[in-house]
C-alpha cells in the first residue's frame, strides 16, 4: 500500500484568522494520526494573507508538541530565504524535543512575491544559485560531529534530520539524484514536468548511507465527499484562491461558489487544468479509481494529500473517506516494487 502523508497549507479562511487556522491544523493532526497517516508537513509562505504557516518550524513545534506518533515536518522551507545553520539549529531543537518525528523538506523557491523576497533576504544576489550548497552545508551540520569542523549546530549536530529536496522541475530532480535523497514533486500545483522529472531523478540516482534506492512522494490535492457533488462544489474554494493568487491579488480561502466554472474566462479555465491536473475530486469511488490510476503512471512511493477545503469539518471528513478508501484495500502499489 503506498503511504498517504498530508500536505496542511495552513488556509486563514475567509472570516477566520490566523489562531483559528493553527488550532484546525492541530486537530487535522491528531484525528490523521488515529486514521494512519505517516507524516504532516507544513510550508513556508510569506506575505500571504491566506496562509499561516510563514513561521514554519514554529508551526512544526506546535503540532508535534499536540501530537504523539505523526511525523511532523516542512514541506518546505524554502532555504534560499535563511542560513543553514540557523535552519540547522531550529529543526536539531525540533528533532530533541520530538526524536524521530521531524521532517525536513527544502526547496529554493522564494515562497513569496518579490519584494517580499528582498525583505526576508536583504539581498538577491547569488541566494538561488547557492541552493545545492547550501543543502550540502546543511547536511554536515545535522551529521555526525567532525574533527575539522569550524562550525557546529548545537542542537543539530548528530540529530541526522531527514531531509527531502522539493521540486516543481528538473533542477530538484538532479539534485535529490546526486546527494542520494528522497523527492517531493509539487504536482498539486505545478505539475507540467512531473513525468519528466521523476524520470530524470529515477535514472540519476545515487544512493546514499541513508537512501539506498530513489523514493518519490508526489503532492496531490483530493476533494473527497459522500457523493461526487458534493466535492465538486468543495473544490471551487480551491479554484476561486487560485485564479486570485494568478491575478496577483492573493486572498483568504473563499466560502466554495456554485457553478463558478461558469464563471470563468477562457483562459483561466485552461489555467486551472493545467495547474490543477492532480486535483481529484468525488466520492470514494471515484477517488478510489483515480488515484488508482495516478499511482500506476507516476510509481510514486508514497502521497502527499493538501486539500483546500473552507469548511473545517468537510476537511477532516474528506481525508477521513480517503483514509477509509485506503483501508478499504485501494491497492495503490507502487509498480516498480510491484515487479521485484
Amino acid at each position: 500500500m503506498v503511504p498517504l502523508s498530508i500536505l496542511d497549507l495552513a488556509p486563514v479562511v475567509q472570516g477566520g484568522d490566523a489562531s483559528q487556522t493553527l488550532r484546525c491544523s492541530l486537530d487535522l493532526a491528531r484525528h490523521a494520526e488515529t486514521w494512519g497517516y505517516r507524516r504532516i508537513w507544513f510550508a513556508e509562505h510569506h506575505n500571504m494573507p491566506g496562509v499561516a504557516s510563514a513561521a514554519t518550524a514554529v508551526v512544526i513545534a506546535h503540532v508535534a508538541g499536540g501530537t504523539t506518533t505523526i511525523r511532523v515536518g516542512a514541506g518546505g522551507i524554502m532555504l534560499p530565504n535563511h542560513a543553514p545553520l540557523m535552519i540547522a539549529e531550529q529543526f536539531g531543537t525540533l528533532a530533541s524535543l520530538f526524536p524521530g518525528r521531524i521532517d525536513l523538506g527544502l526547496g529554493r523557491a522564494p515562497g513569496t512575491d518579490p519584494r517580499t523576497t528582498q525583505a526576508l533576504r536583504r539581498t538577491l544576489n547569488g541566494d538561488v544559485e547557492n541552493f545545492p550548497r547550501d543543502v550540502v552545508e546543511l547536511m554536515g551540520y545535522l551529521g555526525d560531529a567532525r574533527a575539522d569542523q569550524p562550525v557546529t549546530a548545537f542542537p543539530g549536530v548528530g540529530t541526522h534530520v531527514p531531509i527531502w529536496i522539493l521540486g516543481s522541475s528538473l533542477f530538484g530532480a538532479r539534485l535529490a539524484g546526486a546527494l542520494g535523497l528522497p523527492f517531493a514533486f509539487a504536482s498539486h500545483f505545478a505539475p507540467a514536468a512531473l513525468d519528466q522529472a521523476l524520470a530524470l531523478y529515477r535514472s540519476e540516482f545515487r544512493p546514499s548511507a541513508t537512501w539506498p534506492r530513489p523514493y518519490v512522494m508526489a503532492g496531490v490535492n483530493v476533494f473527497a465527499a459522500d457523493r461526487d457533488e458534493d466535492a465538486r462544489l468543495l473544490v471551487t474554494s480551491l479554484q476561486q484562491a487560485f485564479v486570485q493568487l494568478r491575478r496577483g491579488r492573493p486572498t483568504r480561502l473563499p466560502p466554495p461558489k456554485a457553478d463558478f466554472d461558469a464563471q470563468l474566462l477562457p483562459h483561466e479555465r485552461a489555467m486551472l487544468e493545467e495547474a490543477l491536473s492532480c486535483t481529484f475530486v468525488g466520492g470514494p469511488a471515484t477517488i478510489r479509481d483515480d488515484l488508482q490510476a495516478f499511482v500506476d503512471r507516476t510509481r510514486a512511493d508514497e502521497l502527499i494529500v493538501g486539500a483546500h477545503i473552507f469548511d473545517h469539518a468537510a476537511r477532516l471528513h474528506s481525508y477521513e473517506l480517503l483514509a477509509e478508501v485506503q483501508r478499504a484495500g485501494a491497492e495503490w502499489t507502487n509498480g516498480s516494487r510491484a515487479r521485484e
